[in-house]
């Protein structure tokens, strides 16, 4: 059946920030969502899809620019589906933020609420990420004004384009991490196609060289992981050679043979090429292990103000047994040890929880314990006779939230506190709601880890009810 023509709106106002990144106007009682535009713009609109309460489309033309729009930084803006909030001052990024998270409490969770915190912006709202991973394609997408000009298909190292798991846009630079990731990025892509490397087809799922992992530290120093689609050969040698010589920041070069259908790792080995097998950071005078398959904040300055908010909450006084779920490498549970009388940490990645005692050796702590599993089948009744019940919780769950087996058994323990570390507010909502069946909340921090994206933290402390 022939596709529906569908029109052009002219001379559409925004007016609000949306979910996603993206912006919303208001059309003969619809709403329509539109990317790449800040509130106040006055666009003409191509709608793309046309339901009975909304539409979406793409803007073809900025007819008058809000006074609120400011220039993007990146190249790469308006395709590359990253930092969509590049052309909204980051004042006004902020107060969206706060709204976001008001709103996701309020509408999703009905939530009875004290006065919501200002948001804690981010000291640097470029090259704060420690952490970004790219993809290897044998034909790097382009746009259709690329095509009619005649650009040839050549590979391609840099992100998916939204929503298309086999279409990557090839990245020149990125302003979320320090210039070496450019440097670094962009001689490993050279490189590889010198030596005859076959860019990975994710279609086919034939390649030589698949994904490619960079991390640094607070010191600069970075760690590289290169994963490869086929066996190792003289010529997947040669790549790491010219790595390791070519970039003496690098302290942790590794590689992994990933030859199954999809990207994950985490149950793949991988090898150190040369350096060790991890970097190091440093938070409060605390160090920190992280290997590659480690889950670290990727701002690490702002995860500072994070976990100062979270110990904060925690209000401990040296008595208390402490729950942290969803612990990572225990940066949270050695963040609040030396407060506490005994810290329980709990992660689904056997490789962090190793992380995670290593921690504690390193700075000297003695009174965490770390266990590996599903939060669902390892926090159980019989878990918190053995481990004592927790007087205060801390979680900090995936974007999923928690499942309802394990909301179940934190009301049955009864933590005096519980402080809920979340990064979907959303999801977060929907959690606090069942809590609130024996809980009140008594304070609200939205935290911005991700400036220019439409991401948020937000911290929330939950006292049992008298």
């Amino acid at each position: 059946m022939k596709k529906k023509n569908l029109p052009i709106l002219e001379g559409i106002e925004i007016t609000a920030v949306a979910a996603e990144g993206k912006a919303l106007a208001r059309v003969d009682e619809q709403v329509l969502f539109v990317p790449y535009c800040v509130p106040g713009d006055i666009v003409d609109v191509q709608v793309t899809k046309k339901k009975h309460s909304f539409m979406e489309g793409r803007v073809v033309r900025v007819v008058k620019p809000s006074d609120k729009r400011c220039e993007a930084v990146c190249k790469h803006y308006g395709t590359c589906g990253g930092c969509k909030w590049q052309i909204l001052p980051y004042a006004e990024q902020l107060r969206w933020k706060q709204q976001q998270v008001e709103d996701n409490l309020t509408r999703i969770g009905h939530l009875h609420l004290p006065e919501i915190s200002p948001i804690l912006g981010s000291a640097e709202t470029y090259h704060y990420r420690n952490k970004l991973e790219f993809t290897f394609a044998d034909h790097q997408w382009l746009t259709t004004e690329e095509m009619k000009a005649g650009v040839p298909f050549t590979p391609g190292l840099g992100f998916h384009i939204p929503n298309c798991f086999d279409k990557v846009l090839q990245i020149d630079e990125c302003h979320l991490m320090h210039s070496d990731n450019d440097l670094i990025r962009n001689g490993i892509y050279r490189k590889a196609q010198e030596l005859g490397l076959v860019f990975y087809n994710e279609r086919t799922h034939v390649g030589d060289i698949r994904n490619l992992m960079l991390r640094n530290n607070h010191e600069e120093q970075w760690m590289v992981v290169v994963v490869f689609g086929s066996e190792m050969t003289d010529n997947h040698i040669a790549l790491m050679h010219y790595i390791r010589d070519s970039f003496p920041q690098i302290i942790s070069l590794q590689y992994v043979v990933n030859t199954k259908m999809n990207d994950t790792i985490g149950d793949l080995d991988v090898v150190v090429f040369a350096g060790q097998d991890h970097i190091m950071e440093q938070m409060e005078g605390l160090q920190f292990k992280v290997g590659p398959k480690s889950f670290y904040q990727t701002n690490t300055a702002q995860a500072y103000e994070l976990y100062k908010v979270a110990h904060q909450f925690a209000g401990l006084s040296g008595d208390e047994v402490v729950y942290d779920l969803y612990t990572g490498t225990g940066t949270i549970a050695n963040f609040v040890a030396r407060s506490a009388k005994k810290v329980v940490g709990i992660e689904y990645v056997p490789e962090a929880i190793e992380d995670a005692k290593v921690n504690s050796r390193v700075n000297g702590i003695c009174n965490t314990v770390f266990y590996a599993g599903d939060m669902k089948d390892i926090l159980t009744r019989d878990f918190i006779d053995k481990n004592g019940r927790p007087d205060v919780l801390i979680t900090d769950p995936p974007r999923a939230g928690m499942h309802p087996d394990v909301v179940d058994v934190i009301l049955e323990a009864e933590p005096k506190r519980i402080v809920y570390v979340s990064c979907n507010p959303a999801t977060q909502a929907r959690d606090l709601e069942l809590l609130e069946a024996k809980y009140r909340i008594t304070a609200v921090q939205p935290v911005d880890m991700f400036p220019h994206t439409q991401h948020v933290e937000n911290v929330v402390l939950l006292k049992i009810e008298d």
